[in-house]
């Protein structure tokens, strides 16, 4: 089986108009989910064989607290292009049909709404958007990751900061 986890980037900051949309930090409520989160994920869902981020500092901030709680190494975290910003379902899904398969289990962390609608294309959801910091793991009963398409997974996991807030 192959998972896929997709990690909506923490809660962003508005506070400098002057800075470019792909600089924007987290706020203070982003830098709080985002150990929160690791730290359930970490004991739900282990760690994944290798991270992919977005290049953009609220996805790349929010995809190292998780790389740092659960224990993923420099060398099996890697920076994607094209999960850009505005990357669409099908572009992140050539992106995962193109995963080495010696990845079992593989992390995406990116943006909305490219996120939510890759993950309602895999599965059947039991969510209709991802909130920010929110995790979807999707399973598939494939051997490669070539093999992965259009409703081919199942939702095993969902989660998101709101649930978490006054627990961890």
């Amino acid at each position: 089986m192959l998972l896929l986890t997709l990690v909506r980037h923490a809660k962003s900051s508005w506070d400098d108009p002057a800075l470019d949309d792909f600089d924007r930090p987290l706020n203070a409520r982003g830098e709080r989910d985002a150990p929160r989160m690791a730290l359930h994920v970490k004991r739900a869902l282990g760690s994944p064989d290798r991270i992919l981020s977005s290049p953009a500092v609220r996805a790349l901030t929010t995809a190292r607290v998780f790389a740092e709680t659960l224990g993923v190494s420099a060398a099996r975290f890697d920076q994607r292009p094209r999960i850009y910003y505005e990357a669409s379902a099908e572009t992140l899904l050539t992106l995962v049909q193109m995963l080495d398969d010696d990845d079992r289990h593989v992390m995406l962390f990116g943006h909305n709404p490219g996120l939510t609608d890759l993950a309602h294309r895999l599965a059947r959801c039991s969510f209709d958007d991802m909130p920010t910091c929110a995790v979807v793991q999707i399973g598939f009963d494939v051997k490669s990751w070539s093999d992965v398409d259009e409703r081919a997974g199942t939702q095993r996991f969902y989660a998101f900061p709101k649930q978490f807030r006054d627990k961890v």
